[in-house]
């Protein structure tokens, strides 16, 4: 009989594709996703350790889920098997253990391909099933077939940890070092994605394009060598990746971008400050001058590139002028979108430990400051493509009937009135109209001369 399975996904889409992937390794044992924790017999929060008072939403969450689960026992419903997994319990197991006794799994990120066997021995002896470690195997071997196609965009994971240990992030304690899948391995899962509808493929790596892989050759293959072949898997449209170390954007790569047309026009590109004084504070092992020389080169190749970034606000000792550093280098560089964050301490980091914290007060000002300069770059760069002609790939539906949402080459959200049938397509559209986080246009049904670079773009704009 089939098994109800809920997954809560918070943070990073390395955590959207280890959610999907537990769900493949779930389903042998008769085990269906469902949208809603009601009834389920498997609740799994697959956790992110990098938002501000990630363990407190975590334990608030298991509070509600302790009803849930109580409920179900006292209806005689089964048993609802409650797990924690991803990077909260890879970091705080044993406290979630002491603190929500009631939880049946703790597990890390590493080590869901033996969910199986947790399950089993959840499901016959009291008390919480705890794995952290961080296996000499790689999870990627054991991982079996998606059992279902993630869509017309899908995630690939191509490398996993980090090496970098700067101060302010917990990534390289709960994902491990740095691992690279070897390149047959993710030829063969692309192409498998491509067979099942997939159009456009995004790679993912907590630092992508530090990826060195085992090549069929026997050489290593770094990732502007893999992008060239997945460029070479009929029906693959569009190739993304993310989320990139400005210390390993190596040649192969940066000519990938004037050489692929399949590669994407976008790249994000974390600097997370403008000053080097904090730089250095942060570990980042480069400066703001480095950057900009990297960011030179990049549009050097691809004039069209845009870039988008990670700021963080008020590290501890970031002084005004420190500050003022980071607003020049957004002036200068210009960005078609950004994250920023005010400072967080992570527990177990360096930077938690540092005595010059910055006030509250002064961060939030320096958050609204940095916000309202890359909103007007982001206003200002949605607006240059009004009367422009692009391919859009439409991957859903819109909020009104007869609408259909999808995404421009350069990340833009982009909606227009169009025929179902055109849903999973690249399609041309004209923008008409941009907003500061989404564009609006019409679907062109002459006119596809702007396709002609790309003959996948051309094909399926006049199907």
């Amino acid at each position: 009989m089939s098994k109800k399975l809920f997954i809560k996904t918070w943070g990073c889409q390395m955590n959207v594709y280890d959610s999907a992937r537990m769900a493949d390794v779930l389903a042998p044992l008769g085990y269906r996703p469902v949208d809603e924790p009601d009834g389920a017999d498997m609740v799994i929060l697959n956790t992110c350790h990098i938002r501000e008072k990630a363990a407190d939403k975590v334990f608030s969450e298991l509070g509600r889920l302790r009803i849930l689960k109580d409920e179900k026992a006292e209806a005689q419903d089964g048993k609802m098997i409650l797990a924690v997994a991803g990077c909260v319990a890879q970091a705080e197991g044993e406290e979630i253990v002491a603190r929500a006794p009631y939880v049946d799994m703790v597990f890390g990120p590493q080590t869901y391909h033996t969910l199986p066997e947790m399950v089993a021995k959840a499901s016959r002896a009291a008390g919480s099933v705890l794995n952290t470690d961080f296996p000499a195997e790689s999870k990627f071997d054991f991982l079996p077939e998606e059992a279902t196609s993630q869509g017309v965009s899908a995630f690939l994971a191509v490398q996993e940890g980090c090496d970098k240990f700067c101060t302010f992030c917990v990534v390289p304690y709960t994902r491990g070092s740095e691992f690279s899948r070897p390149a047959d391995q993710i030829l063969v899962e692309a192409k498998r994605l491509v067979a099942g509808g997939t159009r456009e493929i995004s790679l993912l790596g907590q630092n992508v394009n530090a990826w060195h892989g085992d090549g069929p050759d026997g050489s290593t293959w770094g990732l502007g060598r893999l992008i060239r072949e997945l460029a070479e898997i009929d029906g693959l449209a569009r190739i993304r990746y993310t989320t990139s170390h400005p210390r390993d954007m190596d040649d192969e790569l940066i000519r990938a971008h004037a050489d692929v047309p399949q590669l994407m026009p976008y790249l994000h590109l974390p600097v997370q400050s403008g000053s080097d004084r904090i730089l250095a504070a942060m570990n980042r092992k480069h400066s703001a001058d480095d950057y900009r020389r990297l960011v030179d080169r990049l549009r050097g190749v691809n004039p069209d590139l845009a870039l988008s970034s990670d700021f963080i606000v008020g590290f501890p000792g970031e002084s005004d002028a420190d500050f003022a550093a980071t607003l020049k280098l957004v002036t200068e560089v210009g960005y078609a979108q950004s994250y920023c964050f005010k400072y967080s301490p992570r527990p177990g980091t360096p930077a938690a430990l540092e005595s010059a914290q910055v006030p509250e007060d002064v961060k939030e000002a320096r958050l609204q400051a940095l916000q309202q300069l890359i909103g007007a770059q982001q206003v200002a760069f949605n607006q240059g493509f009004v009367g422009r002609t692009m391919p859009i790939l439409f991957d859903r539906k819109g909020r009104r009937p007869g609408q259909l949402l999808g995404r421009s080459p350069w990340m833009q959200s982009v909606h227009a009135e169009a025929n179902e049938r055109l849903l999973n397509s690249i399609v041309e559209v004209r923008i008409d109209d941009a907003r500061p986080n989404s564009l609006a246009g019409s679907v062109v049904t002459g006119d596809y001369a702007s396709t002609a670079h790309n003959p996948v773009h051309a094909l399926e704009a006049r199907a």
